[in-house]
């Protein structure tokens, strides 16, 4: 068996063991091969990452939440502080690795559209995740790099990939929550969205249901993020992005 395939298997292993930092660590050195990945590999190089930074990003959410309702200045609020900064640092950390890799490794061999549009995604979210939690200038080059990334899969994605296709409707989901929840273009963020479920419809229906079944979860996203946009009582419920395995 080959180095590139026993990374694979160990990544997979990990997984079921719900061993994610180690996951990470297997498909980080598959990545460094310099390989044009495959479905599956890039899936669970893309997997572990999410659930080191899924975690994060909800505990950095739930600070958020108690320190707005904490007084500022008394002992527990300077502890909240405290380890918000420390949760902001690890997620600073892991994103900053993700886009490194992504840059020298992933998008420099990428061949096929797919790839291409998938690297480009997972760019954007990843500096997405970046501005959620930073301020000033560091959440502008934070949500001006997402922009790009996410600007630059969506030109790829039109000439590549069938609007029905699932990582271009995976795309288009986290484009509109980008716009929705970094930009706060609520109007853009509709858009978007419905773009995307008009030309996937468009697209299933000609083809058939049974072509695009695995899409359905992204047009489901889709629609429920665009109901709850363009509802009056949408507040406080989050928006649905791909966090989760995008291709089954």
């Amino acid at each position: 068996m080959e180095e590139r395939e026993k990374l694979v298997c160990l990544a997979k292993l990990a997984e079921q063991a719900e061993r994610y930092d180690d996951m990470v660590e297997f498909m980080k050195k598959l990545a460094r091969m310099d390989v044009d990945m495959s479905a599956e590999e890039r899936i669970l190089f893309s997997v572990g990452f999410k659930h080191t930074i899924g975690a994060k990003r909800a505990s950095w959410r739930i600070i958020s939440s108690l320190e707005q309702q904490d007084t500022p200045g008394d002992k527990t609020g300077v502890m909240i502080d405290a380890y918000k900064k420390k949760v902001e640092d690890e997620l600073r950390k892991v994103c900053n690795e993700v886009l490194s890799i992504i840059a020298i490794h992933c998008l420099p061999l990428a061949n096929s559209g797919e790839n291409v549009v998938f690297f480009y995604k997972m760019k954007g979210d990843y500096y997405r995740y970046l501005a959620e939690f930073s301020t000033g200038t560091e959440k502008k080059a934070a949500s001006d790099q997402s922009l790009m990334a996410y600007q630059h899969a969506m030109v790829v994605a039109s000439t590549e990939l069938s609007p029905a296709h699932q990582i271009r409707l995976g795309l288009a989901l986290n484009f509109s929550v980008f716009f929705y929840e970094i930009m706060n273009s609520h109007e853009r963020a509709c858009q978007v969205a419905k773009q995307a479920i008009d030309e996937g419809n468009t697209e299933i229906k000609s083809a058939g249901e049974g072509v695009y079944k695995d899409s359905a979860l992204m047009m489901q996203f889709l629609r429920d993020n665009l109901a709850l946009w363009t509802s009056e009582v949408a507040g406080g419920e989050a928006s649905k992005d791909t966090d989760i395995n995008m291709e089954g």
